[in-house]
């Protein structure tokens, strides 16, 4: 039995969940902003629930949906929302994120991703994991254009995504009347190439925020700009 993953005000219990509690989620959690006090917040391909979850803990917002398409992920989900100090504000859909689309009228103040991008055609011999990881069950061009319909006129949308898809994750948001406003790149240590990139879009076209973001300056010697973002939700930060 795999052993639930403990942050400071809530815990995810994961064994269900093909996509395990990582860095990419955490980081996406905690860097994504709250300035504008987003009310209504959507987090589409929740998986274990992770960052709706870092999101309540951030924020006052009323309502924070979350959509799950995997039958095991989506339950466990919800079981995880449930068992956390804000259970009342949380809510889990089981759909595929197209039919979410269609049948939702509403629009959100925020909404954010962690979407599916082990695009190699690799498998780890877990057909669900596999899935998960692959960008096929949620290709960028439907995550971009259902975020743009979903997203009211002055919502953000954040995404992490590998550095190498960077520009054309842009292009494609461009193509949906969404400019990057924020733009966050990663990397393990300072020896090693950026990795991720971490991005909040908006209807809005201003003039670019970009800088960068080192995890580790050694093997687990973490630097102060990583703590200050996540020492919220780890334990030992």
């Amino acid at each position: 039995m795999m052993k639930p993953f403990v942050f400071k005000q809530f815990t995810i219990h994961q064994d269900q969940c093909a996509m395990k509690v990582g860095t990419d989620g955490v980081l996406l959690g905690a860097w994504t902003s709250l300035e504008h006090r987003p009310n209504l917040i959507l987090d589409i391909g929740a998986g274990t629930g992770l960052i709706a979850l870092q999101l309540a803990q951030r924020s006052s917002a009323e309502t924070i949906d979350a959509i799950e398409l995997d039958d095991d992920a989506y339950e466990q989900c919800v079981a995880n929302f449930e068992a956390s100090p804000w259970a009342d504000r949380l809510f889990c859909y089981h759909a595929g994120f197209d039919e979410f689309v269609d049948e939702m009228d509403e629009t959100y103040d925020l909404i954010v991703s962690n979407p599916p991008f082990y695009s190699e055609d690799v498998t780890s011999g877990s057909e669900s994991r596999d899935k998960a990881r692959q960008s096929g069950s949620l290709p960028f061009e439907e995550l971009v254009e259902g975020a743009a319909k979903l997203l009211n006129e002055d919502g953000i949308f954040t995404v992490i995504v590998p550095f190498k898809e960077e520009s054309d994750f842009i292009n494609l948001a461009k193509k949906e009347g969404l400019f990057p406003n924020r733009i966050t790149r990663v990397k393990g240590n300072p020896n090693t190439n950026f990795k991720r990139s971490l991005m909040e879009f908006s209807f809005h076209a201003v003039e670019q925020d970009i800088d960068n973001l080192v995890i580790e300056e050694g093997r687990h010697q973490y630097t102060k700009e990583y703590i200050e973002l996540t020492q919220a939700f780890y334990l030992k930060m």
